[in-house]
């Protein structure tokens, strides 16, 4: 191989499909990891989908107390009131306004609320926040792996493809990453294989190379053979499903789409990750933020009822999360500043526990002027993995993190 051609192709596949190791199962026949994956009532794999709103979402103006003094007393401008059109979840709590997808799936018990989620000693940075939610570390630690990779470290074993977790992107997130395995990052099955039809590359899929065993040539053969692999499986399966539901015209609406005909095409796949960023709110922050909840609770109304005409929907668990929420007090521009705990929604049609799980954090007792933490999120972690994903979460988490019985 010419240098040049070798330098070529480790780019392409290090931007293609990020695993730290080759996993041996090219060939493997397809019923092999169904098997392994059937662990849900009605013989159906289980998955779970991660949206992330980037940025740190205002939670008090999400899950609005609209019946408490000293919200309207820190927000005189910023507060959203019942004129508003607020949608009631409780006799305190109400849902913003632009989030009536979402409230039809309360209705409907196919939600759950949890409220002043986040974590000790918190970190108003949004790139360590991030990291420490991505990672599910400690705000004391720093770790090169996600939580969703350590999954597929500690789960996904005996030859499992990297299609295993998906991030519905151009680059994937450090929650995928494992010391291991990590997850696959595309945008679109059809763009994705199109991109695995380089020559050079289809030459090496297509041939059988010798080189040392453990050497960098040998990592990059093998790299992207499983690369052309998983290129083909994906698109092959996508062209099975093409959905007719109607989902928003942004690119969250097209990425949830996107993960829905995946999903009902049949891909063999427990994760899937999304993003909807934008939630930076410091300034003018009652257009931006109703925008951004419009966009993610028309696109989940859609894809729980997309998943539903497909009876994929109890086999389903999303799970909804921002780095951190805002601080209680607005700020000069109408806006609020980078605060700590935070609301987190889950939503399935097999919930146990909809509604709301807990009570939200007292506006009487601030610390420094943030909302006091009730619910560690690692806690929700470990109750998903081992709950929904049949995972060991002290392998993944830990020891020493309480989960919460009866969730899902």
């Amino acid at each position: 191989m010419q240098r040049r051609q070798f330098l070529h192709a480790s780019a392409l596949a290090s931007t293609l499909l990020l695993v730290p190791k080759f996993l041996h199962a090219l060939d493997r026949p397809k019923n092999q990891l169904a098997a392994r994956l059937r662990d849900a009532p009605g013989d159906k794999a289980r998955r779970l989908i991660v949206v992330q709103l980037g940025g740190g979402n205002d939670g008090l103006n999400t899950i609005i107390p609209y019946r408490n003094d000293l919200y309207y007393k820190a927000r005189p401008t910023l507060a959203l009131r019942e004129a508003d059109g607020l949608l009631p979840l409780s006799d305190e709590l109400a849902l913003h306004p632009a989030m009536r997808g979402l409230k039809g799936l309360f209705d409907q018990g196919q939600l759950a609320v949890c409220n002043a989620v986040g974590y000790p000693n918190p970190d108003r940075s949004h790139f360590r926040s991030m990291d420490i939610w991505q990672s599910g570390s400690g705000s004391g630690q720093t770790l090169s792996t996600g939580w969703l990779g350590r999954y597929l470290d500690t789960t996904c074993q005996g030859g499992a493809p990297a299609y295993q977790a998906l991030e519905i992107d151009d680059t994937l997130s450090l929650a995928l990453k494992g010391a291991q395995r990590n997850g696959l990052a595309l945008k679109n099955p059809g763009k994705f294989h199109q991109l695995t039809q380089n020559r050079f590359l289809s030459q090496v899929s297509q041939e059988q190379h010798v080189a040392p065993a453990g050497s960098a040539l040998d990592y990059l053969y093998k790299t992207m053979a499983e690369t052309a692999s998983a290129a083909d499986y994906l698109y092959d399966k996508s062209k099975i499903h093409q959905s007719t539901a109607t989902y928003p015209n942004t690119d969250f609406g097209k990425n949830l789409k996107t993960t829905a005909e995946l999903i009902n095409s049949g891909v063999e796949s427990r994760v899937y990750y999304l993003a909807l960023s934008g939630f930076d709110t410091h300034v003018g922050q009652h257009g931006r933020q109703a925008q951004l909840l419009g966009q993610l609770s028309d696109g989940l109304a859609a894809l729980a009822a997309d998943l539903q005409q497909s009876h994929e929907w109890e086999n389903t668990l999303v799970l909804v999360f921002s780095e951190f929420g805002r601080r209680v007090s607005q700020n000069a521009s109408n806006g609020t500043d980078h605060g700590t705990a935070n609301n987190v929604l889950l939503l399935s049609g097999a919930l146990r526990k909809p509604g709301l799980l807990n009570q939200p954090a007292s506006l009487a007792d601030l610390d420094q002027g943030d909302l006091r933490y009730q619910l560690d999120f690692r806690s929700l972690y470990a109750s998903i993995l081992t709950d929904w994903l049949g995972a060991d979460d002290q392998l993944v988490l830990g020891p020493g993190i309480e989960k919460l019985a009866g969730l899902v």
